[in-house]
C-alpha cells in the first residue's frame, strides 16, 4: 500500500507537470499568433506625428524583405451609444494597404468589412456590452472636441458596418477601426499619421524581424525609430515566460515529494526485511548486490509512475476543454476565464523535448531516492541481523 501511494505521487506529479507546461506553451504560442494577426512585425514611429508619411512609406517598402506597409492613426476616443459611454482606442487605417498588414478583414464575423466614408468596425465584446448591431450609429468624441479653442468641433457620427472577433478580449473590447481619413479628421492631423506598420518575410521569427528592423533603422533619420512586435509586447511575452518557469519549479516539487515517499517506503522495507537482508549477506551477497535491489525498486516505481503520469497527462490534455466546460456548467468554476486570458478555449502545445525532460528527470529522482535506503541495507551487519533468529 505504501508503495502504491508513492507510485501515485509520481504519477500525479508527472501528469500535472506535463499538463501545465503544455498549456503554458500553447498559451504562449497562441498569444504570439493572435498578436501578429492584429499587429505588424515592425512599426515606424517618432512618438508624435509623421507629416511626411509618403516619403517614409517609400523608404520602408524599398527595404529588402519588407512585403507590405501601411500608415495609421492611433489614439483614445470617447464613444456614445444609447446613453452609454465608453473610451476605446480608435485605429484609422488605409483599407487597401492594411489587408496585407493585419487580418482584420478575416476576423469580421457580422456585417461586412467596409470602411468607406463614415463607417466603423467594432469588436464583438464592445458590441455585446452595448447592444450594438451592424447598421447602428455611434457618436465619437475625439481630443479636439475638448480643447479650448475658438473653433467648435462637433462629434462625428459613424455607422457600424462590421463586428470583428479577434479572440483577444482586450482587442475585441478596446479597439475600433475606421478609415485613415476619418481618424485624421478626428485628431485634426491633416495628412499626418501617427505610425507606419510594416510586414517582413519571416517576421514572426524574432531574429529575422530584428535584422530587418536594424537595417531599416539605418535608412531612417531621427527622430524616427523602428520597433518590433517583440519590443512592443515585451511585458506580456516576458510575463508568460516567467509564469511558465515559476509554475514548472513549483509543480516540480510534487515529484520531489513523491521521491521522499519512495525513500520512506524503501527505508520501511529495509527494517521489515532485516532478516532477509542478513541471510543474503550471510550466504555471500555483496554490498553492491544488496544496494542494487533497493535502487532497482525505486527505479521500477519511477518507471511505472512516470508512464502512468505520461498517459494521464496526455489524456487530460486531450479532454482539457470538455473538462473545463463541465466544471463551468456543473460547479460554476472557470479554470480559464476569457476575460483574463483572452482565449475562449484552453490552448495546449505538446513539445516532445519538454515531455522527455520531465519524464527523464522524474525517473532519475525516483532512482536516486532509493540510494539512501540502499546504503543502509548494504551496511547492515549479518550477525546483528540474525542475532535473535
Amino acid at each position: 500500500m505504501i508503495t502504491l501511494i508513492s507510485l501515485a505521487g509520481v504519477m500525479l506529479g508527472v501528469a500535472v507537470l506535463i499538463v501545465v507546461i503544455a498549456v503554458m506553451s500553447g498559451f504562449d504560442r497562441d498569444l504570439r499568433a493572435k498578436i501578429l494577426e492584429m499587429n505588424a512585425h515592425i512599426v515606424i514611429t517618432n512618438g508624435g506625428i509623421i507629416d511626411h508619411s509618403d516619403k517614409v512609406l517609400k523608404t520602408v517598402l524599398a527595404v529588402p524583405g519588407v512585403k507590405a506597409a501601411s500608415p495609421y492613426v492611433w489614439g483614445p476616443v470617447l464613444i456614445e451609444f444609447d446613453r452609454k459611454a465608453f473610451t476605446p482606442y480608435v485605429k484609422g487605417i488605409d483599407p487597401t494597404r492594411d489587408r496585407d498588414v493585419t487580418a482584420l478583414e478575416r476576423f469580421v464575423q457580422r456585417g461586412k468589412y467596409d470602411l468607406d466614408g463614415q463607417n466603423v468596425i467594432i469588436g464583438t465584446e464592445l458590441a455585446r456590452q452595448f447592444g450594438i448591431m451592424p447598421g447602428d450609429k455611434i457618436t465619437v468624441y475625439s481630443p479636439r472636441n475638448f480643447q479650448q479653442r475658438k473653433e467648435v468641433y462637433l462629434p462625428v457620427e459613424l455607422k457600424v458596418t462590421g463586428i470583428f472577433d479577434s479572440g483577444l478580449y482586450e482587442y475585441d473590447l478596446g479597439i475600433i477601426f475606421t478609415s485613415l481619413t476619418v481618424a485624421q479628421e478626428l485628431y485634426n492631423l491633416g495628412r499626418g499619421v501617427h505610425e507606419i506598420a510594416a510586414m517582413v518575410d519571416g517576421g514572426d521569427e524574432p531574429k529575422r524581424c530584428q535584422a530587418a528592423a536594424n537595417f531599416l533603422s539605418g535608412q531612417l533619420k531621427a527622430p524616427l525609430r523602428v520597433e518590433t512586435w517583440m519590443q512592443r509586447n515585451k511585458k506580456v511575452l516576458m510575463a508568460v515566460q516567467v509564469e511558465k518557469n515559476v509554475m514548472f519549479f513549483i509543480l516540480f516539487f510534487i515529484i520531489i515529494v513523491a521521491a521522499f515517499g519512495i525513500c520512506s517506503t524503501l527505508i520501511t522495507i529495509t527494517i521489515q526485511k532485516t532478516r532477509e537482508i542478513g541471510v543474503l549477506k550471510a550466504v555471500g551477497a555483496g554490498p553492491l548486490s544488496i544496494m542494487s535491489i533497493f535502487v532497482l525498486q525505486g527505479f521500477v516505481v519511477g518507471v511505472i509512475g512516470t508512464l502512468l503520469g505520461l498517459g494521464a497527462g496526455m489524456l487530460l490534455l486531450h479532454y482539457r476543454n470538455p473538462f473545463n466546460h463541465w466544471l463551468s456548467s456543473t460547479l460554476g468554476c472557470e479554470l480559464f476565464p476569457r476575460e483574463i486570458y483572452n482565449f475562449s478555449e484552453i490552448p495546449a502545445q505538446i513539445n516532445a523535448p519538454d515531455v522527455a525532460w520531465i519524464c527523464v528527470t522524474a525517473l532519475v529522482i525516483c532512482t536516486v531516492a532509493g540510494i539512501i535506503p540502499a546504503l543502509r541495507a548494504a551496511r547492515l551487519d549479518p550477525v546483528e541481523a540474525l542475532r535473535y533468529e
